[in-house]
């Protein structure tokens, strides 16, 4: 083959690839609504995203907090503005940091697991044996999962956010100086339901989207430790790439 062939190989094969990952989307999502669910499943995933990513993001919240916290009252206090170190905090983790930063630790501790263990039951044949008895392995396998990612990443942002406002005042009021009413009232007075919104529905897009991309990365998995391996990777990086996009796409519509 010559290199134009081979470009348009990869070309249609990348096509192809993306046209498959929608419809495997399309259908997961056309199978909640369909009876039965399974709501022990649903809850165990649920804890598996939630539960065993807390620490996860408290830490990161935390700490993410603390540095903006103490970046931002210097840059701040060259304006003469540390008033606003508050608002300033609060907006950040709001609107940007805390969706995308809850996410991405999620998608590093969880998203990896699901596609390793979706990827370890089709290299070990498990989903066909899931076929073979008649059963959906996307009502039963992938459902779940999505359905467990949009409800759990909203909440893993929202504790993200109060963890990271707290850090915030930590610093700037116990270790800077800044006035305790100031930098809650001053949160009041500028951090609307508007703001909240979008990070509310930055945190949605951001569970269907690394819920769907792990799940099909483990779903067409290659076999053997090889092809598990290489999907698990392929689906943290794809998902991190998607998230970082998407956060751009859904910014621009609410400037």
């Amino acid at each position: 083959m010559n290199p134009l062939e081979k470009l348009g190989a990869k070309a249609v094969g990348l096509l192809r690839s993306m046209g498959d990952m929608f419809i495997f989307l399309i259908t997961a999502l056309f199978y909640i609504f369909v009876p039965p669910f399974k709501f022990r499943v649903l809850l165990k995933q649920i804890r598996f995203f939630g539960n065993k990513s807390l620490v996860v993001i408290v830490l990161t919240g935390a700490f993410t907090g603390m540095v903006l916290g103490l970046q931002v009252f210097y840059t701040l206090r060259k304006f003469g503005s540390e008033a606003l170190l508050g608002p300033a905090v609060a907006l950040s983790l709001v609107r940007e940091l805390g969706p995308v930063l809850s996410a991405l630790m999620v998608t590093g501790r969880a998203g990896s697991a699901l596609t390793a263990e979706i990827g370890i039951m089709k290299i070990t044949e498990q989903i066909d044996a899931i076929l073979a008895m008649a059963l959906n392995p996307i009502r039963y396998l992938i459902v779940p999962n999505i359905v467990a990612a949009i409800v759990v990443f909203p909440l893993l942002g929202a504790v993200f956010n109060l963890v990271g406002i707290y850090s915030g005042y930590i610093v700037g009021v116990k270790i800077l100086g800044l006035s305790k009413g100031t930098y809650f009232s001053q949160i009041e007075n500028f951090l609307g339901m508007e703001d909240i919104k979008i990070g509310f529905i930055k945190s949605v897009f951001f569970g269907l989207i690394v819920s769907w991309v792990c799940c099909w990365k483990g779903y067409t998995a290659e076999y053997g430790a090889e092809g598990v391996s290489k999907a698990t990777t392929q689906a943290v990086v794809l998902s991190s790439v998607l998230i970082l996009v998407s956060d751009y796409i859904i910014g621009t519509f609410y400037l």
